[in-house]
């Protein structure tokens, strides 16, 4: 099998996904487009010779319908030859997008693919896909009498029963912000491709940096924000939860995109360009759908036992702050270094723009282990409906 690496990976700034965000006035597919043109614009790349981009997305409908992958590759120049499609594995579409074109090289059935992902969560708010219904309770009645739950409750249920209390959630995200504020020159600069939009006064600006990171936020702060998922009727069906998580121990709504050039490295070779890391291995797990976000633990053991690595020869684990009890139960979990842990902050200070989160944790990854001089780096996201990705790469 041939193997995949990786060119390059970049993204967007994060914004804030609610009207008014710094990106909420650009179309969802003008984000990925803009993306998908400075790729192969910085690698003197001719886009004709992409074979397929890989889009991941979660909420498709209105503007981020009728496969934005193809909107997008056709907005930003590419030849009609060049094809596209869009996935969804919730919360980890991006990083299954990768995962879907590495596999694609290695198979032989790719030279040259770009994966990547956009979610615009003011344009497009999140459920406005389903159209006022529950698409799981009439196929899930018999299995799951009492219902599923939305990812909120899945994170109070975590925190309750692995007995995470809320000044430990806060500090944590406490610690995303400083983190995140602490790399954005440093780790940053070069992940961002800035975005040109209007303000709200009709001004051109450019953005480029992080809206959502807040270098002033504090576990004092943060302790007087009020929970945010708590009702009576799950109050009296789960009565272990004490009802900690909050906005500020959530990762925020956000808009954005993010972009992977991903080839053979025969091909790299042959184009003259220079890989900066290779894919080492991959994993997905299913989990309990009622808790929904533990995923990350049975996908990190399976992508472990399938690379032969142990954790302490990874020098970076990405694990997606979806909310704050989930990387803090994979740490407990794992018993690993918490320094290696998010290290440049993760999603409650930079953001989760859905179908874009898996791309944003590879630059991230990428960007620190090369500053670092670190070899290995594992990303792993939660996702809807009880599952998760798991990816290694190396750098080269």
């Amino acid at each position: 099998m041939r193997t995949a690496v990786i060119v390059d990976v970049i993204r967007t700034p994060s914004g804030k996904g609610k009207p008014g965000g710094s990106l909420s006035s650009v179309h969802p597919a003008t984000l990925l487009a803009d993306l998908l043109a400075e790729l192969v614009r910085k690698h003197d790349l001719d886009p004709a010779l992409v074979d397929d981009v890989i889009a991941g997305c979660v909420t498709q409908s209105g503007e981020q319908a009728v496969n934005i992958a193809r909107t997008a590759v056709l907005a930003a120049g590419f030849p009609e030859s060049v094809p596209a499609t869009t996935i969804d594995r919730q919360c980890g579409s991006s990083q299954q997008a990768a995962a879907f074109a590495a596999q694609g090289v290695a198979a032989g059935s790719y030279d040259i693919v770009i994966a990547c992902g956009v979610e615009s969560m003011s344009r497009a708010p999140m459920f406005s896909n389903v159209g006022g219904a529950d698409p799981t309770v009439g196929p899930l009645k018999a299995r799951f009498p009492d219902g599923l739950v939305s990812q909120g409750i899945g994170a109070e249920l975590i925190a309750a029963r692995w007995k995470f209390d809320r000044e430990e959630l806060d500090a944590y995200a406490a610690r995303s912000h400083r983190l995140a504020a602490g790399a954005a020159e440093r780790l940053q600069t070069d992940q961002i491709v800035p975005v040109r939009t209007t303000d709200a006064s009709g001004n051109d600006v450019l953005v480029s940096v992080d809206e959502t990171v807040r270098s002033s936020t504090t576990a004092e702060s943060l302790a007087s924000l009020r929970p945010v998922f708590r009702t009576d009727e799950m109050s009296a069906r789960f009565p272990e939860i004490d009802w900690s998580i909050t906005a500020g121990n959530s990762s925020p709504l956000t808009d954005g995109a993010s972009a992977a050039l991903i080839m053979s490295e025969e091909k790299a070779s042959a184009l003259g360009l220079t890989p900066r890391a290779r894919f080492h291995s991959f994993s997905v797990a299913g989990s309990d759908p009622l808790l929904m976000l533990t995923g990350p633990i049975p996908a990190t053991e399976k992508i472990l036992a399938k690379s032969g690595l142990t954790l302490d020869r990874i020098d970076a684990y990405e694990v997606n702050e979806a909310f704050a009890p989930v990387p803090l139960l994979w740490q407990s979990h794992f018993d690993t270094d918490p320094e290696r842990l998010n290290p440049a902050g993760g999603a409650i200070a930079l953001g989760h723009p859905l179908g874009a989160s898996g791309g944003r944790l590879l630059a991230s990854m990428l960007t620190y282990l090369e500053h670092t001089g670190g070899r290995y780096g594992l990303q792993t996201m939660c996702e809807g409906g009880g599952m998760a990705n798991a990816t290694i790469i190396e750098r080269i």
